[in-house]
């Protein structure tokens, strides 16, 4: 185990990487006050994924974990802030507004260019370096490796979106970021049960991590499963672990993960 100031890598043995971008919670002791009360309860959290997908070192696949919440930096957009989803509404490298779209920040105290910068270099670039590092590692071992980055979202916010999303939402940038037989597999598994509504590169197609790192032709397959917190969590208190729930999506959770680990390039 790695356990960076802003991340921890569980190495794994297999050709196969989840990372979890939106799980960390910590915000530094000098940037506190500068936030709105609401906003030192982290709500827009991935909460509790670590927790999660820990069955997946069980497996053998390597476990990526950052500490800080994605209010300090956003670990899945890219660095010059370029907007994710092009005419809808868009949080920010450094988030400025909640996801229901009410401010982050006191009143003159959001980050400017400058400090911006500074959070990337701080916060962004290790997980990334490390994220980067351990894709390397897995694929020259193994000759390909499997990129998973799950997220983890509240079934309704329409400042983001309209309607309530399908409880599972698989992207893979609209299959640009891993083999087609890849993707076909997984929304096999996803097709195979009726408990969870499903969609393939819906509204959630992917973000920066699945976009960047996903480049199949040099044997690096990448997917993102957005999955609404009603699955596993209680929607009205986002912390509180929802064992119940937790316990019926976690077996469709490791068939995704398995067919990841089962599935070879032709």
């Amino acid at each position: 185990m790695t356990d960076h100031t802003v991340f921890t890598l569980h190495p794994g043995r297999r050709p196969l990487l989840v990372s979890v971008p939106h799980a960390g919670r910590e915000i530094p002791p000098e940037l506190r006050g500068r936030f709105v009360p609401r906003a030192l309860a982290v709500e827009d959290t991935d909460w509790h994924l670590d927790r999660l997908y820990g069955f997946a070192q069980e497996l053998g696949a390597s476990l990526l974990v950052p500490h800080f919440s994605r209010y300090v930096v956003d670990l899945n957009r890219p660095p010059d802030n370029t907007p994710m989803y092009p005419g809808a509404n868009n949080t920010e490298l450094c988030p400025t507004r909640f996801f229901t779209g009410e401010p982050l920040y006191r009143e003159g105290q959001a980050p400017g260019d400058i400090e911006v910068q500074q959070r990337v270099d701080l916060f962004w670039r290790p997980y990334h370096e490390a994220l980067a590092g351990e894709l390397a590692r897995l694929r020259a071992e193994h000759g390909h490796v499997v990129l998973f980055d799950g997220h983890s979202i509240k079934s309704e916010l329409p400042w983001l979106f309209e309607g309530t999303l399908p409880a599972l939402n698989l992207g893979t940038a609209g299959g640009t970021a891993c083999d087609p037989s890849l993707r076909d597999a997984l929304a096999a598994v996803l097709a195979s049960q009726t408990q969870h509504s499903h969609v393939v590169d819906g509204r959630f197609k992917g973000g920066h991590i699945t976009r960047f790192y996903g480049a199949p032709a040099r044997g690096v397959h990448a997917v993102q499963l957005e999955m609404c917190w009603r699955c596993y969590l209680e929607e009205s208190s986002p912390a509180e672990w929802h064992a119940l729930r937790a316990g019926e999506i976690t077996p469709l959770l490791r068939r995704l993960l398995q067919a990841m680990l089962d599935w070879r390039p032709a």
